[in-house]
């Protein structure tokens, strides 16, 4: 019988305690599957599905502080980046599934648009490999990191067996005040946009620049079924997202729009 193979990886880099105490937790459970590390060699977040192009990538052995018996590899790319090298380059087998995390920070609504947490998983995706983001909402300590890995690593039996799509990807949102989830939530994705984005600052020279900042704006607080409303009543959020972008509503008001359009001559 085939041993499952579980391909871990974050963007907050490889020495993040998310994945440190994510790849302990299955460490622990190894005995049920093989487990592969790899991860940015720094913090890589909101760097959304960038890849490399233009120098080249390098690996590095990397042993885990809470088991120097752990190992797994660091690389100077982006979060997307590993996935694509684990899989096409450095794995002798592709992984069964993807789990990137734990993310020190949510990954909510269109925010997962800029996520290089997501975007780890949407490459596992784009590659046919059932996959996962896990974001702890908050900065989190010790304790609440413990609890995540844990219940992620509780999961992943289900997951496995229940042989989520390849089609979509599983985005888990786990509230940081872990004392307090009253459960878990299957939720759809919220809305969240910023006011005042950015902040206009003088440098000493006199001149101008800007700081991302700005004040937050989630949807509506009296919609139901979001992620963002769930986080915010106490629940773990678990969504389905899938990377179909075709707008299928639009395509007959286009297909009238061109109809009959004369082309440029040549």
């Amino acid at each position: 019988m085939k041993i499952p193979h579980i391909l871990v990886t974050n963007d907050d880099g490889i020495h993040a305690e998310g994945i440190q105490r994510l790849s302990q937790a299955l460490f622990e459970d190894s005995n049920n599957y093989r487990l592969s590390i790899i991860a940015p060699d720094r913090e890589r977040s909101a760097i959304g599905h960038a890849i490399t192009m233009h120098k080249p990538l390098r690996v590095a052995e990397v042993s885990f502080m809470h088991n120097p018996g752990l190992k797994g590899w660091s690389v100077n790319g982006t979060p997307s980046d590993c996935v694509k090298l684990a899989v096409e380059a450095i794995l002798p087998d592709p992984p069964d599934i993807v789990i990137s995390g734990i993310n020190r920070g949510s990954n909510l609504g269109t925010d997962v648009l800029y996520s290089g947490t997501v975007s780890a998983a949407v490459e596992g995706l784009l590659l046919g490999i059932p996959s996962v983001a896990v974001s702890l909402t908050g900065s989190g300590t010790g304790s609440s990191f413990i609890y995540s890995a844990r219940l992620i690593s509780s999961m992943v039996p289900r997951l496995l067996e229940n042989d989520i799509k390849a089609s979509s990807l599983i985005n888990i949102n786990i509230p940081v005040d872990v004392d307090r989830i009253k459960g878990i939530r299957v939720t759809r994705l919220g809305q969240r946009r910023y006011r005042n984005a950015f902040e206009k600052r003088v440098d000493p020279r006199g001149m101008h620049y800007y700081w991302l900042a700005g004040e937050l704006i989630e949807d509506d607080p009296e919609e139901k079924g979001s992620d963002t409303r769930a986080v915010r009543e106490g629940y773990i959020s678990v969504t389905p997202i899938h990377f179909q972008l075709t707008d299928q509503s639009a395509l007959p008001a286009l297909e009238e729009m061109v109809r009959g359009l004369n082309l440029p001559a040549v």
